[in-house]
């Protein structure tokens, strides 16, 4: 399997991680998120696909702004969550897939024949670490719940 090959694969295999992480997940804004993750790993294997006979022309994503949206509304509209306790698990899950990919296509510069390739390689590289970001938001998100009543408790005492 060829760089090109193993690179569509893992983001084949991303954007159906997201689509099964979404189906797990109640909450429609959270959920909203990753099936735009999902649709991003999409379009970045169509990308790679593209690379191997032509020059690629790659739209910065978008997500970090629609997410920024979602989460303003969730907050907006208040109430309680319905987290089940594995969306932590899954997001950190998350978070190493994406680590594994920026450094895949950050190797894969080195490798690339053509600059086209290896420009392209970069530029994936630094979609991955938006969508890294974006899930470490997401890790702070449902982790809140269980820190807010820690410090809220010790927020007086003073540090030695």
């Amino acid at each position: 399997m060829n760089i090109f090959e193993f690179a569509i694969q893992m983001e084949h295999d991303g954007e159906q991680f997201y689509r099964d992480i979404a189906g797990k997940t109640t909450e429609k804004g959270l959920r909203n998120i990753l099936t735009m993750l999902a649709d991003d790993e999409k379009k970045h294997a169509e990308i790679v696909a593209d690379i191997q006979s032509k020059t690629p022309t790659m739209e910065g994503t978008v997500i970090l702004d629609a997410a920024k949206n979602v989460f303003q509304q969730m907050k907006d509209f208040g109430g309680e969550f319905d987290l089940s306790g594995d969306e932590e698990k899954l997001y950190r899950e998350a978070m190493g897939m994406e680590q594994k990919s920026i450094g895949f296509y950050l190797d894969r510069t080195d490798q690339a024949e053509r600059a086209e390739q290896k420009s392209l390689f970069k530029r994936l590289a630094e979609e991955e670490k938006k969508h890294y970001r974006l899930l470490q938001d997401l890790v702070d998100f449902v982790a809140r719940p269980k820190s807010y009543l820690a410090d809220a408790e010790f927020s007086n005492l003073d540090e030695y």
